[in-house]
């Protein structure tokens, strides 16, 4: 189930299921939302976006009454997470499942909102969209990118493609605006050639692990699975969280694994990283590209959670296509 696109004049509310927006520099705010009615859309937060306790979030009940209201709202078209977190999976057994298939529309966020977001695929089949927080749009420079890739995922029906950007950063943005890093990017990361079609399953590495063994986790058959993680976990972590995903029944299904770029402070190498998956023999004869654009690292792609694609890795060129 494809939720309808977004056009001008379209209403996305802002809601806050993980951590509390009240986390967010006032400044960033007013620059995402000026950056988002720019594009012709226009915003609305929830009742409890600000409200915030000890663990920096507000309570169950008011958290799924703004995300319970954004989907029962006509007006509103694409709900947007203000920021990520670590609380989430608090929600998924009181969200009302039937309620969010009668009401489908666009749901988007990435980290600790893949919970959020395979929960809602696996339970209604709608899909849902690993993309930028609200408050990413709050970046004054390197957006272009992250932008493009959000009006290509959601405002028209034509296959696009995840293409490599020409720079990276993931430096604090949020701290300081004008104190900026760039590295430059060299195309992606080709680990396993290979041609695969199948459907985009994905998103946060750790937060995807919290759903095995629940109603909530997604089946990877005929998946091209697209994981990443933060700088909280180093190479001794991801490697065994992947090695947990691939001991699932159906992840000998798995047709296609994407990485997203690690930040700095994983202390991830490209080299750890090959050496890493040539250990897995389940991996063999699949293609894997790293180093994609999304997850915690800017710019970042907007990737459909349950959208058909396909991959295309070879050592002269490298395709990642989302066919909507």
């Amino acid at each position: 189930m494809i939720p309808k696109r977004l056009k001008p004049g379209d209403e996305i509310r802002v809601i806050a299921p993980s951590t509390s927006m009240a986390v967010i520099k006032g400044k960033q705010l007013a620059i995402a939302t000026e950056r988002l009615e720019a594009l012709g859309f226009h915003v609305t937060f929830g009742q409890h976006v600000d409200e915030h306790n000890d663990f920096f979030s507000t309570s169950i009940e008011n958290r799924l009454n703004d995300l319970h209201a954004a989907f029962l709202d006509p007006n509103v078209k694409a709900i947007l997470t203000a920021i990520g977190g670590y609380n989430s999976n608090q929600l998924l057994s009181y969200l009302n499942y039937q309620l969010i298939s009668q009401n489908p529309k666009i749901l988007c966020g990435y980290s600790d909102i893949t919970a959020l977001q395979l929960a809602i695929y696996r339970k209604t089949g709608l899909v849902t969209y690993s993309g930028p927080h609200f408050s990413t749009f709050g970046m004054k420079k390197q957006s272009d990118y992250t932008i493009q890739s959000f009006l290509a995922a959601l405002t028209n029906d034509a296959p696009y493609e995840l293409e490599p950007s020409e720079t990276w950063s993931d430096d604090k943005w949020y701290l300081d605006q004008e104190a900026r890093s760039y590295h430059k990017q060299d195309g992606y990361l080709l680990i396993n050639e290979g041609k695969a079609k199948g459907t985009f399953i994905g998103g946060n590495l750790c937060t995807l692990n919290l759903l095995q063994g629940t109603d909530y986790f997604p089946s990877l058959k005929d998946s091209i699975l697209f994981i990443e993680d933060d700088e909280e976990s180093h190479p001794l972590t991801f490697d065994r969280d992947l090695q947990s995903v691939l001991q699932l029944p159906d992840a000998k299904y798995i047709k296609a694994i994407l990485i997203g770029r690690f930040q700095k402070g994983s202390n991830m190498t490209e080299e750890a990283l090959i050496k890493m998956i040539e250990t897995k023999k389940e991996l063999c004869g699949i293609p894997i590209v790293a180093n994609v654009n999304f997850g915690h690292t800017d710019p970042t792609a907007t990737i459909p959670i349950g959208a058909k694609g396909y991959v295309n890795a070879t050592q002269e060129m490298i395709e990642i296509v989302v066919e909507p």
